[in-house]
């Protein structure tokens, strides 16, 4: 974990859609970033609540040249805003108003704090990797996307059961018969991963998991591959039609023959907090270690 060094005056806002929480914070957020001198622009779903702060749809903040941008929401907002700001390599910090916040795990009560350490240059940095994921239908490239938790090939509007096959570096693996399958990054291992049984693993180890869900045949267990492995996934839907989500959020469908193929993005995401290890959020979120 590195420190993070001291930022020029620049400052993006995200904010979950119709969140009251954000409307009750952002008149001291923004009068506490005045202050300190930076200049905030905002999102649109901010831009109803920051009076006078310049609006940016999030694409555009994602292109734009920040020094961080502050998250104001679940851990749904954080992901679709890492995936915009990845690029750039902005880093983010995530303020839960949210349950659970695994992502954004700063507390509203500790925004001010984190803040303050942050101008000061005292904070830590986190750095996250993220997936890449290209999809080839007929032998081209029709889509690619990157992923901060996991990419998922699942089933479209039809109740069976997917069946895919799956290679790493081009050498197979098996034909899974499952409701979907989930390939996540160390980031992603809480999220949909965690909830069909896989792994949690720690985020700065080197490795996607691939996990099926609902799996056909019982021996059929979530696999760890090195992250510099190339992940191939052939989808066999016959007449019928699956869907690739990204994250949960963006995506596409499937249809029988496409190839989706997910390996380590040249991007990372970079998270800006003060204090705690990730066995903390493990103890807040999931209540380990509890006595």
């Amino acid at each position: 974990m590195a420190q993070a060094p001291p930022f020029p005056k620049a400052v993006g806002i995200f904010s979950k859609p119709n969140k009251p929480e954000a409307a009750q914070m952002m008149p001291r957020l923004m009068e506490w970033l005045c202050a300190h001198g930076f200049d905030v622009v905002v999102d649109p779903e901010t831009a109803p609540y920051a009076t006078g702060a310049p609006c940016l749809t999030r694409e555009e903040l994602g292109a734009r040249k920040l020094q961080f941008v502050i998250v104001l929401g679940g851990d749904g907002t954080f992901l679709a805003a890492a995936r915009v700001v990845a690029k750039s390599g902005t880093p983010i910090v995530g303020v839960n108003l949210g349950s659970l916040g695994f992502l954004t795990e700063i507390p509203t009560d500790e925004l001010y704090p984190t803040l303050e350490s942050i101008a000061e240059g005292s904070a830590a940095l986190d750095v996250r990797s993220m997936v890449h994921c290209e999809v080839a239908r007929n032998g081209s490239t029709v889509a690619s996307f990157e992923a901060l938790n996991d990419v998922v090939v699942g089933k479209g509007t039809i109740a069976r059961l997917n069946h895919c096959d799956v290679y790493v570096d081009g050498v197979f693996v098996s034909r899974y018969q499952a409701d979907s399958l989930i390939v996540s990054t160390p980031t992603g291992s809480t999220a949909y991963s965690l909830a069909a049984g896989g792994p949690i693993l720690m985020p700065d180890v080197q490795a996607f998991v691939v996990t099926p869900v609902s799996a056909h045949s019982l021996t059929h267990r979530p696999l760890v591959v090195r992250d510099s492995s190339q992940i191939e996934i052939v989808v066999m839907t016959g007449l019928e039609e699956a869907y690739l989500s990204i994250d949960g959020q963006a995506g596409m469908p499937m249809l029988d023959g496409d190839r989706v193929y997910c390996r380590k993005s040249e991007y990372q995401v970079k998270l800006l907090h003060t204090k705690g290890t990730f066995f903390d959020v493990l103890h807040n979120k999931l209540k380990w270690g509890q006595r």
